[in-house]
């Protein structure tokens, strides 16, 4: 498949990279980086970086951290090395990594090399490909439930992923964990009062959830790698989140990105997913579809929905400070502040039962 110069960033827009020393470390481990081909870096993702390579004369892509801090757990090379050295074996949209390395005077983080899968991605509320199929939400949003659900239904034991994580008390964590890195975000004059009122709300409807099965933990349109003419799944990526819990914290997570025509202007400006147009169907729809294909009982699915929302919410404030901090200089960032407030006012309507 020829590839499209537009999923590239220019040159002057890439990340640096110390290549030399990449190279150096691959060939320590019996991996040859061709110097004849030029990394080149993906578009798209607010995280982590991804970079076209070739290795051994085949494609493969190298992911690693973007530079300075990060938040704790996140950006986690090491556990999707984990995962996708192993799920690769029960799930055809798994690609394989094929190394970690670990040594942070290589590349400043840990990165990780994995298998390529050619194909395209839809990123944004209006991507082009879909003006040539205006009702391609139609397929698309069951298929992105329906690959939710089969990630679901893999035995983690079955790929030696039975201790991934700790299922016991996710819920619980969630919620202190998201609440410490509000607090973190916090301006000198203490918590937001509406993060203090979400925080409530959930401490006062927390769950013990379902069964724990293998979770993605960030899936939506743009982490699916689609065959071009008929955008079927050809992979799913970003998997550095990836553990076991309640499979409803998943369902809620893509569902927080699954933008309808009625929402308020935060929920259009988030512009994850094209989901307000395209004939995709509703969240209600989806979450029902979910149900059906699973079995599961979604009577207490609104606390999911605001967990996932809070947590978006409160993503969008760790980007900002780090706009704030001069970590990134990325103009996108400015914005993420006010951003994350809109979402916030939007989890208080779910939380309110006024929005699915």
């Amino acid at each position: 498949m020829p590839l499209d110069p537009t999923m590239f960033r220019a040159p002057e827009q890439t990340a640096p990279l110390d290549w030399t020393a990449v190279s150096a470390h691959l060939e320590r481990s019996g991996l040859r980086l061709d110097a004849g081909e030029t990394p080149r870096q993906f578009r798209g993702g607010l995280a982590n970086l991804n970079f076209l390579v070739s290795i051994d004369g085949m494609p493969a892509v190298l992911r690693t951290p973007p530079p300075g801090p990060l938040p704790p757990g996140a950006n986690d090379m090491r556990r999707e090395h984990r995962i996708l050295s192993r799920l690769w074996q029960a799930s055809p949209l798994a690609p394989r990594s094929l190394h970690l390395c670990e040594d942070l005077q290589v590349a400043g983080h840990p990165f990780i090399i994995l298998e390529y899968r050619p194909g395209i991605t839809l990123p944004g509320a209006e991507p082009a490909r879909l003006a040539a199929e205006p009702t391609a939400g139609a397929r698309l949003g069951p298929l992105m439930i329906d690959v939710l659900a089969d990630i679901h239904a893999i035995d983690p034991a079955e790929v030696g992923l039975e201790n991934l994580g700790r299922p016991d008390g996710f819920l619980d964590r969630a919620v202190a964990g998201w609440a410490q890195r509000a607090e973190l975000c916090a301006a000198a004059d203490g918590l937001d009062p509406l993060v203090a009122e979400l925080l409530a709300w959930l401490r006062r409807h927390t769950t013990p959830g379902g069964p724990p099965t293998l979770l993605h933990n960030d899936v939506k349109l743009d982490n699916m790698i689609l065959e071009p003419e008929r955008l079927t799944p050809v992979a799913i990526v970003d998997w550095d989140q990836g553990t076991r819990g309640d499979p409803l914290f998943d369902l809620a997570t893509l569902l927080s990105y699954w933008t309808e025509a009625g929402d308020p202007p935060a929920m259009h400006q988030l512009a994850q997913m094209p989901t307000a147009r395209y004939a995709f169907p509703t969240r209600r729809e989806a979450a029902e579809r979910y149900a059906a294909r699973t079995g599961r009982d979604l009577s207490g699915f609104r606390f999911h929905r605001v967990l996932a929302l809070f947590k978006l919410a409160i993503v969008f404030q760790q980007l900002h400070s780090r706009y704030l901090s001069g970590a990134t200089t990325d103009p996108h960032y400015a914005g993420f502040g006010d951003l994350a407030r809109g979402i916030l006012e939007f989890t208080h309507e779910v939380s309110q039962d006024r929005h699915f």
